[in-house]
């Protein structure tokens, strides 16, 4: 079984469907979605869709700050205009609707309860921004699994090595620093979505405009390796 990381898809569901076909995923992989698959991209309704097709099928869904701001935004005006702000206009456009409590009760039922906060397997463990090194997982703050950017990333207690989403890599290169992975690469920024097979090291790369390209993770990309889907 593959092991197989998915970084911030933020609605970008052309460049998913592009890794899913480059990375031949089957329902014999665990895929682990790091969160922040909603906003600002153009398709979180068909996101969502796919993410509840495969929830039988290995699909591992971690819990972002855009999902914990989109289920605020069904709370409360205030909270709604700050999800509007924020990308959540974006999801309300995949829709074709006007406001929150438009969107259909199943994907809410999947955002709200489907959801995990971290996901721990053999050799990594999953979040969407970050862990403090010296706490173990069920003990971290909510800002530091959802929000945090800043905290430094030593190794952690477990010595698991920690993949992350969270913060852009707007170079559109992952950032490996041994003990932790961070494979957010700004999908709905211009930049690129990023699949990751944790155990053997490799990549795939797709973006919005139908370029793809797949590297080993300690050797990255080269010019020679983008192509078009």
């Amino acid at each position: 079984m593959r092991t197989l990381a998915i970084g911030d898809i933020h609605g970008c569901y052309q460049s998913l469907k592009a890794l899913e076909a480059a990375a031949k995923m089957t329902a014999g992989d665990r895929i682990v979605v790091l969160g922040d698959f909603v906003d600002r991209g153009p398709d979180t309704r068909s996101v969502l869709d796919w993410m509840m097709d495969r929830k039988g099928e290995g699909l591992i869904a971690l819990r972002g700050n855009h999902e914990l701001m989109m289920l605020a935004a069904r709370r409360s005006d205030d909270r709604h205009q700050e999800w509007l702000s924020c990308g959540g206009d974006a999801v309300l456009d995949s829709y074709g609707v006007d406001h929150a409590e438009q969107i259909p009760e199943r994907h809410w039922e999947f955002v709200a309860s489907e959801l995990v906060a971290y996901h721990i397997g053999k050799n990594h463990f999953f979040v969407h921004a970050n862990a403090y090194p010296e706490m173990d997982l069920e003990e971290q703050p909510s800002y530091m699994l959802y929000w945090e950017r800043e905290a430094e990333r030593a190794p952690h207690r477990s010595g698991r090595v920690m993949v992350c989403g969270h913060t852009p890599q707007r170079n559109g290169i992952p950032l490996d620093m041994g003990h932790a992975v961070c494979i957010d690469t700004a999908a709905c920024r211009g930049g690129w979505l990023t699949c990751l097979d944790v155990d053997a090291g490799y990549c795939w790369q797709a973006n919005e405009q139908g370029d793809m390209r797949g590297f080993w993770l300690d050797q990255g990309p080269c010019a020679s390796q983008r192509e078009r889907a």
